[in-house]
């Protein structure tokens, strides 16, 4: 899976799948026989990503007693689990259709999230008009592709984690900045990565 990963976080979804064997280290034969198609990998790879970051959300609610620290750590472990590579949600998105069991693993995803964004709103620590729906969007921002190591990627990435967790966060003095644009929603989200059926 990494070697996919990889392969279409550089070269996107028109990446050949004999790139994915070669740096999987594996023959044509062996790849096509756990996944028959670059679809069913994709797919496979879609689950994987949200199960991991379900397991993410619920790790940081269940360790974190503070909503703002559980929220925080999610986005740090999410961002330094997926390196400079990201959850590549947008490459696969859009081109394969949601498969009962893709619609079930963002059910799931959905739902930790909405916990870790609704305890910061119940606690006042995360501005009201940041969603749960948000999230998802701001991992693929904070994950994009950079040209240095993948250790130097991450750091940056969660440099900048840190600049954006500064302005989500609610201040007892002036409060937050007043949003420019609505917040997106799962509606939205559903149809940007997932291809229609028609």
């Amino acid at each position: 899976m990494q070697a996919a990963r990889e392969v279409f976080a550089e070269l996107g979804w028109d990446a050949p799948v004999s790139e994915i064997a070669r740096r999987a280290g594996i023959g044509m034969g062996s790849l096509y026989r756990r996944y028959p198609s670059k679809e069913l990998l994709a797919q496979r790879m879609r689950v994987m990503g949200m199960e991991q970051l379900v397991a993410q959300a619920r790790t940081a609610l269940a360790e974190e007693p503070d909503p703002w620290a559980a929220f925080a750590r999610f986005l740090r472990n999410a961002l330094s689990a997926h390196g400079a590579v990201g959850p590549l949600l947008p490459l696969v998105g859009g081109r394969l259709p949601a498969t009962d069991e893709i619609v079930a693993a963002s059910s799931r995803l959905r739902a930790a999230l909405d916990d870790l964004v609704d305890g910061a709103h119940r606690a006042g620590v995360l501005r009201a008009d940041f969603t749960s729906a948000d999230v998802p969007l701001l991992l693929e921002h904070l994950t994009a592709r950079i040209p240095v190591t993948d250790e130097r990627a991450t750091t940056l990435h969660l440099r900048y984690l840190d600049l954006i967790l500064a302005g989500l966060r609610t201040s007892t003095t002036d409060g937050p900045t007043a949003l420019l644009s609505p917040a997106p929603d799962w509606a939205e989200l559903s149809e940007l990565w997932n291809a229609s059926e028609g």
